[in-house]
């Protein structure tokens, strides 16, 4: 049995943001571990499945603790996905698990779960009922995270799908819930469909997907704006796409537009390319799963359309955003220009500026603030 402490202590984040005051590693994973130790010293091999590891610390705890094969693993976002194979490479562990979609392959026959617990209800729902829906009926669920996240309402989204939720003590501002017992499966929940009659759209979305079917409030800001954005642009990039909104009502206002709508999470994509689907334009609106669009060609895209995000994972930090503008600098071709919409507290303009091109506020509310960034020649041949 390997040092469990040892072994956790050498994991990275990266690609993902890396900061003091970010880790890898917390105490809501440790207790996870410690809480499903014995279930999982007994379960068979191929039978425990991990969703929601952050960076890879329970599939590598536990893969390492109990010499565990054919772990199948989910993680929503693409940077927890690569770190956990960057760290289980580097520990000789990447022939230890599988990585699946959400869904039966991930599921089937499972008898031991172990759950980071998503912050979003909708994500937890969607969660809980295809664990219930695909896994062994003796299945048993470790649940966790840390205090401040989470709620109530969890234990009462669980219980939706599960007969027993129970609460374990808590140690180090962190929790854990045991869930049994799944109940009869109906018609699955997600995705979910709506209509949004102003924008002429249908959009379509998974339980973890952001702001679900409905259109946020800074999106709505940033569309008051369309009409302004580059006319001539003739490829244009949905940067952090969520449900494709954005894409979608691009794609329809510009016919002769093609649309590339980018996101990390695996429930976002998803929801996009159906909301591409339902809206008719899957012609020219492609949606790729890509970490702040790092796979995207230099000078490739006219315009960037991105509402950027102010959390790395559960912490306030502002390195993601600060990621996607560096990426946005080197995508635009010259002349290209980015239009961004954020939390006027954030302030970013002067990020902006300095990693794309002159950026100038072109509106502003209560709350949000947007601008638009021209990429100058000169900017492209700095980088």
């Amino acid at each position: 049995m390997a040092d469990i402490e040892d072994v956790l202590s050498r994991l990275r984040r990266y690609p993902d943001v890396e900061a003091l005051n970010l880790y890898a590693v917390d105490a809501a994973d440790r207790l996870i571990l410690d809480v499903a130790d014995e279930a999982l010293a007994t379960v068979d091999s191929g039978k425990v499945a991990i969703l929601g590891d952050a960076y890879g610390a329970l599939t590598i705890g536990a893969v390492a603790a109990h010499d565990l094969r054919d772990v199948r693993v989910y993680q929503d976002l693409l940077t927890g996905e690569l770190a956990l194979a960057n760290n289980a490479r580097a520990l000789g562990l990447a022939d230890r698990y599988t990585a699946y979609p959400l869904g039966r392959d991930l599921l089937a026959d499972v008898r031991v779960v172990l759950l980071r617990l998503p912050r979003a209800l909708a994500g937890l729902a969607e969660v809980a009922d295809a664990i219930a829906r695909h896994a062994d009926p003796e299945v048993v669920v470790f649940a966790g995270g840390r205090d401040k996240y989470l709620t109530k309402s969890m234990n009462d989204v669980l219980a939706q799908s599960f007969s027993e939720v129970r609460a374990s003590r808590g140690r180090q501002k962190s929790r854990t819930l045991l869930v049994s017992g799944p109940k009869p499966v109906g018609a699955p929940p997600f995705p979910v469909r709506d209509r949004l009659d102003d924008l002429d759209i249908d959009v379509v979305a998974h339980g973890a997907a952001f702001s679900g079917a409905k259109l946020d409030i800074g999106t709505r800001f940033l569309l008051e704006h369309l009409k302004w954005m580059k006319p001539d642009a003739r490829e244009a990039i949905d940067l952090g796409c969520g449900t494709g909104i954005l894409a979608v009502v691009l794609a329809k206002a510009r016919p002769a537009l093609k649309v590339l709508g980018t996101d990390q999470s695996a429930a976002a994509v998803a929801s996009a390319k159906a909301t591409v689907a339902a809206n008719g334009v899957a012609e020219r609106v492609t949606v790729l799963r890509d970490d702040a669009m790092s796979s995207a060609a230099d000078n490739s895209a006219d315009l960037v359309l991105c509402n950027p995000p102010f959390h790395v994972g559960a912490a306030v930090h502002t390195g993601s955003a600060i990621k996607m503008f560096s990426e946005t600098g080197r995508v635009l071709r010259p002349g290209g220009e980015l239009w961004t919409v954020f939390n006027s507290h954030l302030n970013y303009r002067g990020v902006i500026e300095r990693m794309v091109g002159r950026t100038e506020v072109v509106g502003r509310n209560r709350k949000f603030t947007v601008t638009r960034s021209v990429r100058g020649l000169r900017d492209a041949q700095q980088r």
